[in-house]
């Protein structure tokens, strides 16, 4: 079979943390012998380079080259590139691992849209990755109608004659942001770029120790040299005019007032800020004209018209103030309808840790250019936020914990303007919002966390949501939804909301039936369960099990009341003498016991309580104790009022 797809891995010196990476790769679902797999080693030092040759020796699939280290990951790749086999090339680093069916996917969706480059979501562990690329599938996206340009990692596959055909390959040497010279060229030069978004496929890693090669601390002459000349590939094949700008925007938000700003500037030794701050003012007032900052948000204009006025105090004074801005997100309710959790919540901005207010007398102005006096420029924000609010957003995203996987869930939203004191000469902004989950876009069991991502003046800002308040404890209960087990809960001891995916059991709730609600009437088994179904029920098993003997049956859950009803036809002829534990079987491979069992007999079956199932000895010692404390606190506050009357 020809091969489909060849992954490229420079390599040097990753230790342990490149077995993730492998693994993920030779658990790829496409066919084995439609991939390749090509690690370059950059002349690492470490035992990785003895690692990958067994690892070679040992697979057909996999192929190692060795050469002296060049410095960085450019010369790595490019050697990959001469050697790969594959139609299309799929660059990967050595700390990052793969989706297990990102290869089989991404391929098949760029040859189903004819793509000479293809990008699958990604997800970002300890570090940020694009956000609203992914909120849907681009089948064929540009940089004009696309955020393209806030992916410039070379995670992506691209077709491999397309490279050949341009004579595109990585700038090799000890430099940095080949890799933005690389796919900005890919982009403008491209016949189709196709965006994959419906599956995390790309799982970008930063290490607990911050050592991988592009965290590392760099030196601001070398860094702003190698961002010229991605910008120099916009500048040549573009037009000047609005796209350029909003083009070369992107270097000048993310790579220069981004670093500027708030929490990131201060975190940073002064002598360092003061001489990023240097290099960043010779790029902004060497390359960039009046249309290029005119498009960036409120803050960030702010911040990038003092880099271009070099007013570096004035720089860090704003980013002190900026760093008390912070978006809170409060539930208001959370519960389940027809298979659907509904989230209602609402969101702001906090400064200070108090709500943000804004001078209502500018609202409906826009006012034009900041103004050069700090104070003033603060002020201006203000009023820009105020007459934006019409276009401010909310979002709720669902974030897997451990691989941070996240989904934009539905959201509807209004937005309110909350008069602040008796005259109303200020006001807060509030979006008020609810959310639909679907369980079905879970794609994983695990632990999810609720997000809320808002989009309001110059800020887009996320946080967790919550704390909950005391009323709307405890959640609502777990539901048999969409082909999972879905348990909402509050953490601790924060109280944000998050979701259990089919990995919860003891904390269902089902511990709470008693033998006696359970009915059995000939060989109909019915049983009300504190869970939530979908309006039209959904089907499960009951698996009876007894000295080694099991039946498996089929039943259905159906609404009832506030949860839901089990029904089974009970295999009465294959039940011998004995007691008989029972099971519900969920969507995939697991079984929640529950707290009854049955006994079977010549007359039928009774109804008993399980063995073991009543609460551990701990708690009930522990219960015993607390009741004994609160008795004791209750007599002696008797004694003390019968003593003062």
């Amino acid at each position: 079979m020809p091969v489909k797809v060849s992954v490229v891995v420079p390599v040097y010196n990753p230790g342990a943390h490149i077995e993730d990476c492998i693994a993920s790769l030779l658990r790829q679902s496409l066919p084995p012998d439609a991939y390749e797999v090509i690690f370059v080693d950059d002349g690492s030092t470490d035992g990785t380079p003895a690692l990958l040759d067994a690892l070679a020796a040992a697979d057909p699939r996999v192929t190692v080259l060795h050469q002296e280290n060049s410095g960085w990951s450019g010369k790595p790749r490019n050697v990959g590139v001469a050697a790969s086999r594959g139609e299309y090339v799929m660059f990967v680093d050595n700390d990052d691992h793969l989706g297990d069916e990102a290869l089989e996917r991404m391929y098949d969706y760029g040859v189903a849209n004819g793509a000479d480059v293809v990008v699958g979501k990604m997800a970002g562990k300890n570090r940020g990755v694009p956000v609203e690329l992914f909120r849907r599938n681009h089948p064929r996206a540009t940089v004009e109608n696309a955020p393209l340009i806030d992916s410039l990692t070379p995670h992506k596959m691209f077709r491999r004659a397309f490279l050949d055909d341009i004579g595109l390959r990585f700038p090799e040497g000890r430099r940095r942001l080949e890799d933005h010279v690389f796919v900005t060229e890919a982009y403008l030069r491209a016949s189709n770029v196709s965006v994959l978004s419906d599956y995390v496929c790309y799982y970008h890693v930063r290490r607990d120790d911050s050592s991988n090669a592009g965290f590392q601390r760099f030196d601001p002459g070398g860094y702003f040299k190698n961002l010229r000349e991605a910008l120099d590939v916009v500048e040549r094949y573009t037009e000047p005019g609005p796209l350029r700008d909003r083009l070369l925007r992107r270097w000048l938000r993310v790579e220069m007032v981004e670093r500027m700003r708030g929490r990131r500037l201060l975190a940073l030794p002064a002598d360092y800020r003061r001489e990023l701050f240097e290099e960043i003012h010779h790029v902004v007032v060497e390359r960039f004209g009046p249309g290029v900052a005119a498009g960036l948000q409120p803050t960030q204009r702010v911040v990038a018209a003092l880099i271009a006025a070099d007013r570096y105090d004035d720089v860090e004074a704003f980013a002190e103030w900026e760093a008390g801005v912070a978006l809170t997100a409060a539930p208001e309710h959370v519960t389940w309808r027809d298979g659907t959790l509904r989230v209602g919540f609402t969101a702001e901005y906090a400064c200070g840790g108090e709500p943000m207010t804004f001078a209502a007398d500018t609202a409906g102005t826009r006012p034009g250019d900041p103004p050069g006096e700090l104070p003033a420029a603060i002020a201006w924000v203000g009023a820009d936020t105020l007459a934006r609010f019409g276009a401010a957003t909310a979002d709720l995203l669902l974030r897997e914990r451990t691989g941070a996987a996240q989904y934009f869930q539905p959201v509807e939203f209004t937005r309110e303007k909350v008069p602040v004191g008796d005259d109303g000469g200020r006001v807060r902004l509030v979006l008020r919002a609810t959310a639909a989950v679907d369980p079905a876009t879970l794609t994983r069991d695990g632990l999810w966390d609720a997000v809320v991502r808002v989009k309001l003046g110059g800020w887009t800002k996320e946080c967790r949501l919550g704390p909950a308040p005391r009323t709307h404890r405890p959640a609502p209960p777990a539901g048999v939804v969409g082909g999972h087990v879905i348990l909402p809960y509050w953490t601790a001891p924060h109280a944000n909301l998050a979701l259990d995916v089919d990995r919860a059991t003891h904390r269902l709730g089902l511990g709470v039936l008693a033998p006696d609600q359970v009915t059995a009437a000939g060989d109909r088994l019915r049983v009300p369960l504190p869970l939530h179904v979908p309006d039209n029920g959904t089907e499960v098993s009951l698996r009876l099990t007894s000295s080694g003997t099991a039946h498996t049956v089929p039943a259905t859950l159906s609404p009832h009341g506030s949860g839901a009803l089990l029904d089974a036809v009970l295999p009465l002829g294959g039940l011998r003498r004995g007691t008989w534990r029972v099971a519900l079987g969920v969507p995939g491979p697991r079984r929640l016991a529950l707290p009854f069992a049955l006994r079977a007999g010549a007359g039928g079956v009774r109804v008993v309580r399980a063995p073991g199932s009543g609460p551990p000895r701990r708690l009930v010692c522990g219960a015993r104790r607390r009741l004994g404390t609160l008795l004791r606190r209750v007599a002696t506050r008797l004694r003390a009022r019968a003593g003062r009357g």
